[in-house]
């Protein structure tokens, strides 16, 4: 995670410049404002990466004499068999679909959204998947 966390940092660094060098040179705010807030992410998620690397065990990556066998193994959970992400893609497409026929669909969609919402998060606090 320290390589990445570097890489992203770095990224940030490099976006920060030329989105100062963008916004003298062209005056042009929509561009200067989207490269700032390109900027804004990548520092986020350099520091997460590095805020992170310091707390978990040095990974394979981070080892220069490690080979790709090094690397496998279990990556985590991945839930099987949820429907929650076809609700949320379902209520996303209908959100989307209201900034084209007509806010009033938000209405239908906002609800459809968060009980996909809702299941995901406690998906495996009831049932038979519950694991407490």
């Amino acid at each position: 995670m320290k390589v990445q966390g570097r890489m992203f940092i770095w990224l940030a660094v490099f976006i920060l410049v030329m989105a100062i060098v963008y916004g003298v040179w062209s005056k042009e705010p929509a561009g200067t404002t989207a490269l700032f807030l390109a900027f804004g992410l990548s520092i986020m998620i350099g520091y997460y990466l590095a805020f992170t690397a310091r707390r978990v065990d040095v990974g394979a990556q981070d080892n220069k004499e490690a080979d790709v066998a090094d690397d496998a193994g279990e990556l985590g959970f991945f839930s099987p068999h949820s429907w929650q992400p076809l609700s949320l893609g379902v209520g996303g497409a209908m959100a989307f679909l209201g900034a084209i026929f007509g806010w009033w669909l938000l209405f239908f969609s906002a609800p459809i959204i968060m009980i996909g919402l809702f299941g995901w998060v406690f998906e495996y606090y009831r049932g038979e998947n519950a694991n407490q």
